[in-house]
């Protein structure tokens, strides 16, 4: 277990124990509140080209289990951890973390203060960082760090490479136009810009195909298939750099009910005419309080972005407020009815604890019935 250095660009070092992939890495910095679910945060593809810190103390105690990944080759590049548990007790654990990170190129740091440095992030913003070994040169470093340009094709790198068919039995297979009248039926469509699995799964309990196609597919591509719904997934990196993505959901407006996850709720935004703007360090936990705006109810909700949508830019776009953060007031959901379009920021396929948005997946299923005034 050698030293290994985690610099930040305004030239802030924090010196602890290396574990997990020995590589040297650039990233953007942010971190997470959650207490619990570390596997399936990095394993979330919304982490693309990014180092997450870990505010809960000890991490890596019950190891991980393939089951429980949320996709099959993970983009994080690092975890910044004060404890790391290198023996895990539980009956189901097949790995260590160790040796998922090592086996998917994601550096660790343990021994580290990091709530404070999680309050570091929340006074400078999210920035980028370096995790390296004891004997690089700080001040080397950071203006390494403030010559790099992050990353802008996280999604094209995350996206699924070829539109697949999931069956209702779990079994995929190859889309292609030969296939249509098999899979079509009642079948949803999901957009993947780095999509979890869970989203997935949930969608897996309507009992119908789902056809998954690439970030980049063209809106009379999927209405070829003329699916009864669509779903846009989360994903990593700015909305704005989803141009094509965006074209494609303008292209559906209207034509199909369409449903928004995260990255998908923003990506939808902007397809109406709205603008989104990044927060200074994000929303990342398993415990951030929702305000549903129909209901008065409060959800909740487990969350992972680092862009909003401007709620004055949503004026005259057709689109209307349905959920707001009770922590700062950010836009967490939209809807139009006429177009019979919602989406929502944060993630209801995940379940941290509570269940909360659940029902949210039954409200689009009730939208592609026609039943969602009942």
């Amino acid at each position: 277990m050698k030293t290994r250095k985690l610099i930040l660009e305004d030239g802030s070092e924090y010196i602890g124990t290396g574990f997990g992939s020995p590589e040297e890495k650039k990233i953007e910095l942010v971190f997470n509140t959650s207490m619990a679910g570390y596997q399936e945060i990095i394993s979330d593809l919304s982490y693309t080209d990014q180092a997450v810190v870990m505010t809960y103390p000890l991490i890596g105690n019950y190891g991980t289990m393939e089951a429980d990944n949320e996709s099959d080759k993970p983009g994080i590049l690092g975890l910044i951890v004060r404890e790391y548990c290198d023996r895990p007790s539980n009956f189901r654990c097949e790995k260590t973390l160790e040796q998922m990170m090592i086996a998917n190129g994601i550096a660790g740091i343990e021994g580290v203060d990091t709530r404070q440095i999680a309050r570091h992030i929340r006074n400078y913003g999210s920035c980028k960082a370096m995790i390296t070994d004891e004997t690089t040169d700080t001040a080397g470093a950071v203006a390494q760090l403030k010559a790099w340009d992050s990353p802008t094709d996280q999604v094209a790198r995350a996206s699924c490479e070829k539109p697949y068919v999931l069956n209702p039995d779990g079994t995929e297979t190859l889309l292609s136009r030969e296939s249509v009248p098999q899979t079509a039926q009642n079948a949803i469509a999901v957009i993947d810009c780095g999509i979890k699995k869970n989203i997935l799964r949930e969608l897996q309990q309507f009992g119908c195909p789902i056809l998954v196609f690439p970030w980049n597919t063209k809106a009379e591509e999927i209405l070829r298939y003329k699916p009864a719904g669509v779903v846009i997934s989360n994903g990593p990196g700015n909305p704005e750099d989803c141009q094509v993505t965006i074209e494609t959901i303008r292209g559906l407006i209207g034509k199909q009910p369409l449903m928004g996850i995260c990255l998908g709720h923003q990506i939808i935004s902007l397809a109406f005419g709205a603008k989104t703007y990044k927060l200074k360090f994000g929303h990342r936990g398993g415990n951030h309080p929702v305000k549903n705006l129909l209901t008065g109810k409060i959800e909740i909700t487990s969350q992972n972005h680092s862009y909003a949508v401007v709620p004055e830019s949503l004026e005259g776009t057709g689109l209307s407020v349905t959920h707001v953060n009770l922590l700062d007031g950010t836009v967490e959901g939209v809807a139009s009815k006429k177009d019979r379009v919602f989406s929502v920021q944060y993630h209801p396929e995940s379940a941290p604890g509570p269940c909360d948005s659940k029902y949210l997946f039954a409200r689009f299923r009730a939208m592609i019935e026609g039943k969602e005034d009942e």
